[in-house]
């Protein structure tokens, strides 16, 4: 077990984030209206790595479903007339099959919450952003038909803004721009950097315990050790950790570092996509 001064050092070369924006209250009711008249087609939650969005998305799919009347075709809940809102992953390595600690899936946390762009790919293989937006357009476009509620929740900038703001690719099978949403609601979650470095730090430390060395190791027993430092983060420092490269205790310190880092260039990317005239409305989860 590591003591508290092993987990927690401190973080050179993390600047304090800028101003945090004043959070809003969301009103469900007000957000199911809207849906209903079609003043939007997606809602998307979004926020850095430990801000609590899934949890948040979760909460808030089961709160929508209560000011949500069952339609023909839709996914209603047992024992119900709601239709259960489903929540669609924007996260670029939940996507794999097997990296389940280490990308922090908390399948658990979705209960009877209908998810979609989870264990899609093999682990090993390089999934990539067209592939991810062409599987989005599928999923949200089931979920429409079925008279359900899409959420995109996530913390992959690229991976959401490719999908709510039509990037286009040189392919010659493109998406046309029916397939994506044109009108996204965006929510934030919001944590200040001193929670956030907390949660980090409790969290890797939780995911030690719940046995992220043992996942990695299974999973280098047919994934090339190059395939998974590919994937960053914990696969990358946890690999060599396990090949000899690192100490345990050197692993776990730039890993948290690194984690750390990651999360303060996922709220650069949110805060720049309101400086391109994206409204995002930011909630304390």
């Amino acid at each position: 077990m590591l003591n508290k001064t092993q987990l927690l050092p401190d973080r050179p070369g993390i600047p304090p984030m800028a101003p945090l924006p004043e959070p809003e209250v969301i009103d469900p009711a007000v957000l199911a209206a809207a849906y209903a008249t079609g003043e939007f087609d997606l809602i998307c939650v979004l926020g850095p790595t430990a801000s609590g969005k899934t949890r948040y998305a979760v909460q808030l799919a089961k709160a929508l479903r209560k000011e949500t009347p069952g339609q023909a075709g839709g996914d209603v809940i047992p024992g119900s007339d709601r239709v259960s809102p489903e929540i669609l992953s924007a996260d670029s390595r939940q996507v794999y099959v097997g990296m389940d600690i280490g990308t922090g899936k908390d399948l658990n946390e979705y209960g009877d919450v209908p998810y979609h762009l989870i264990d899609i790919a093999p682990a090993g293989s390089k999934f990539n952003i067209y592939q991810y937006q062409a599987a989005f357009a599928d999923a949200w476009a089931s979920v429409r038909r079925r008279g359900s509620i899409p959420i995109l929740c996530g913390g992959s900038g690229l991976y959401i803004e490719a999908v709510t703001r039509g990037y286009k690719f040189e392919k010659e099978n493109g998406l046309p721009e029916s397939a994506l949403p044109r009108n996204v609601y965006y929510i934030g979650t919001l944590v200040s950097r001193e929670e956030r470095v907390a949660r980090i730090d409790r969290r890797l430390e939780e995911r030690l315990q719940e046995g992220l060395v043992e996942e990695v190791r299974g999973l280098l027993e047919s994934v090339p050790a190059p395939d998974l430092i590919y994937y960053g983060l914990e696969y990358k420092f946890v690999t060599q950790y396990i090949l000899g490269e690192l100490s345990y205790e050197d692993m776990v310190v730039a890993l948290g570092n690194a984690i750390h880092q990651f999360a303060k260039r996922q709220m650069t990317w949110f805060r720049g996509m309101e400086r391109d005239g994206i409204r995002i409305h930011w909630v304390r989860p």
